[in-house]
């Protein structure tokens, strides 16, 4: 069974921070690309961030150098951190394989970043 549960959202003002955590079913999470996605209302999702299960990482350009994503093997988890927001960040945020299993995709944590 397939299961992604995100968590860790919420209101921060800019340039606040917030830590995302995502626990997978290790079937999906094991020796598979993870990743950060988001998604605005209206908008396609798009991909945030992505870490090998040997933890090389890529960024999307919009949050390089302010997005730091992470594992744990052990403990078939994901988490993003999250630092300096603006509200260009707010979203629904999710995490999935890379690429994203089509019948994978949790509830995500709403991210709202606003003053």
């Amino acid at each position: 069974q397939v299961q992604l549960v995100e968590s860790g959202g919420g209101l921060v003002q800019p340039g606040g921070s917030l830590r995302l955590s995502c626990a997978a079913s290790g079937n999906i999470f094991t020796g598979n690309v993870m990743g950060w996605y988001r998604q605005v209302p209206g908008k396609e999702r798009d991909a945030v961030a992505r870490i090998t299960s040997g933890y090389i990482t890529n960024y999307a350009n919009s949050v390089r150098g302010r997005f730091t994503i992470s594992r744990d093997n052990a403990k078939n988890m994901v988490y993003l951190q999250m630092n300096n927001l603006k509200p260009d960040d707010t979203a629904v945020y999710y995490c999935n394989t890379v690429p994203p299993i089509d019948y994978g995709w949790g509830k995500g944590t709403l991210v709202t970043v606003s003053s």
